[in-house]
């Protein structure tokens, strides 16, 4: 908790939260076709797509808490680049792992790339729960990797 406080006490790193969570979570409500912005702006969960939505809600949460803090984190150690890719690229791989649905794109993908671009788009169709859930997990494990490290690295007490 301590964590926490000391990243998101500074307003930039909280501002940086919002944006990433409300541009992820309408990013991927608009790929996922649970979004729609034309005719006019209108949201739709249909029976039985609850538990993805509910994963794209949780991804984006995930990814607004772990980007910031790894920022954070960068600012702090600029002179160890080492220590920092892990966290960060794990944060990055979370993140566009949890993009996996590609609604109305797919039909581009396909045309562009033929039967590659059918196969990718009936794999990534079939596989989106399984994927995001992995994505998730990614993205847990680089937050409690990145707290542990921000308490090494910051020299918080934990309370007795």
């Amino acid at each position: 908790m301590q964590t926490l406080k000391l990243v998101f006490s500074n307003w930039k790193y909280s501002l940086l939260a919002i944006a990433i969570f409300v541009s992820m979570l309408i990013g991927l409500l608009i790929l996922s076709e649970y979004l729609f912005l034309e005719p006019f702006v209108a949201g739709h969960v249909p029976k039985g797509t609850e538990l993805g939505f509910s994963l794209i809600v949780v991804l984006s949460g995930l990814s607004a808490l772990v980007l910031p803090m790894n920022v954070y984190r960068i600012n702090i150690l600029k002179n160890s680049t080492k220590k920092i890719g892990g966290s960060v690229f794990g944060s990055f791989v979370g993140a566009v792992a949890g993009a996996c649905s590609c609604g109305p794109i797919g039909f581009a993908i396909i045309s562009t790339f033929g039967s590659v671009g059918a196969t990718s788009i009936a794999f990534l169709t079939n596989y989106e729960i399984p994927i995001r859930l992995a994505a998730i997990g990614l993205l847990a494990i680089t937050y409690f990797t990145t707290v542990k490290s921000l308490k090494v690295e910051c020299k918080l007490q934990s309370p007795n």
